[in-house]
């Protein structure tokens, strides 16, 4: 059990690292509304660009935490709590623009793997 609990630790921090480093300034079919990158992204839900930075600080800190809870296993269940809010909220901002299920479903499946994280 702790083997697949890790496996969704590393699922959850590299998917978050990847969204906010690797992909930041490129376009996915997951983006919020018509968004080319992550700033566009959050002027559809009609967030500032300053809430930009200040979201990926906390993902990026939280995936770190995250991953770091591999061995420090005292650091999994707040990342994986303040995780699961940030889902909330990142659900929260598509529904609000009305995206798709296909663009609502990465915050989903994440918030769901965080709560599982949570359970085990």
């Amino acid at each position: 059990m702790e083997t697949f609990k890790i496996i969704l630790q590393l699922i959850v921090g590299l998917g978050i690292l990847n969204v906010w480093l690797l992909r930041f300034n490129k376009k996915t079919t997951y983006r919020g509304g018509e968004a080319a990158n992550m700033k566009d992204e959050f002027k559809a839900y009609g967030l500032s660009e300053n809430l930009v930075y200040l979201v990926g600080f906390i993902k990026v800190s939280l995936a770190l935490m995250l991953l770091a809870g591999i061995w420090l296993e005292m650091l999994v269940d707040p990342a994986a709590i303040g995780m699961a809010a940030m889902m909330l909220g990142a659900i929260a901002m598509h529904l609000k623009i009305k995206d798709s299920l296909k663009q609502t479903l990465p915050a989903i499946i994440l918030l769901v793997i965080c709560l599982i994280i949570l359970w085990l």
